[in-house]
């Protein structure tokens, strides 16, 4: 696998000695300080350029950085819709394994860009000194906020509602839609409870990371392996058990976060578990 000097190198050469490329930037994990670096960073890169058709008529041009043994380009798709407008994307696996994630962006866009950026952008490349703006690669965007009252009573809302679809699924032995439910919709705002707590205890300076991947360094080791047996789904009775330890879970999570910030617990979990358990003997 080439190293990141090697690639970077070759990504921004490639950028320098075409003119149709004005600037060049770096998102994603690379540019982000508190994510340690690995192997399976991808290399989030966009070029601003000129003239997007020339580059669209051939994918020729990307063999340069390297030899793609699978590539996906979005905004080329039909069953998926494309959602980025007038950028282009290729998403490409080299046979190295060093994977690129390449947009070009219409250089007159390049204001857009940086007005809806997450903040995790690095400036590579400007040649005509487009940036006119110090730009520093920060993950604030993504650090745990404090709830609102009503946030607050919105994720208790949509966990225990979500929570009966669950329960219907299991009821009809429907297990994939119980399973979509519990994975989509509950689980999720289980997590999201999960991280206001810990906002809660340890402050507002940081993110547990994209998909809460992180969270386990933030959670008591029990509750870490209860959330891990929730994703055991692999039958009914199995099915049950996980959805039980989600209640337990998030009403221990939800009630902590109530009197932390003062504010009133639902009652969703007394009649949600009523009902649940009501189901379940039958």
């Amino acid at each position: 696998m080439r190293n990141e000097q090697e690639m970077m190198k070759k990504l921004i050469d490639f950028a320098k000695n075409d003119d149709r490329i004005r600037l060049v930037t770096l998102e994603g994990s690379r540019t982000n300080p508190n994510i340690p670096p690995d192997p399976f960073q991808d290399y989030d890169l966009s070029y601003f350029v000129t003239d997007m058709d020339s580059f669209k008529e051939n994918d020729q041009w990307l063999q340069v950085f390297g030899k793609p043994v699978m590539m996906q380009k979005p905004e080329d798709m039909e069953l998926f819709p494309p959602e980025l407008g007038n950028w282009y994307s290729y998403l490409i696996l080299f046979e190295d394994w060093n994977k690129l994630d390449l947009t070009l962006i219409p250089v007159h866009e390049a204001n857009d860009y940086f007005t809806h950026s997450d903040g995790l952008v690095q400036v590579l490349l400007d040649k005509d000194n487009l940036v006119k703006h110090e730009v520093i690669a920060n993950d604030h965007q993504y650090w745990i906020k404090k709830p609102t009252a009503r946030e607050f009573d919105d994720c208790c809302n949509e966990f225990w509602m979500v929570s009966t679809y669950v329960v219907k699924g299991l009821g009809r032995k429907e297990i994939l839609f119980a399973i979509d439910h519990l994975n989509e919709i509950a689980r999720p705002n289980l997590l999201r409870m999960m991280a206001w707590n810990i906002g809660s205890e340890q402050g507002y300076h940081f993110s547990v990371g994209k998909n809460y991947k992180f969270i386990n360094r933030y959670l008591p080791d029990a509750d870490w392996e209860k959330l891990l047996s929730t994703y055991v789904e692999n039958g009914y009775e199995e099915m049950w058990q996980s959805l039980f330890t989600c209640y337990e879970l998030f009403r221990n999570y939800s009630k902590a976060v109530s009197e932390s910030f003062g504010y009133k617990y639902p009652d969703y979990d007394e009649v949600i578990t009523k009902y649940t358990k009501s189901i379940y003997r039958n």
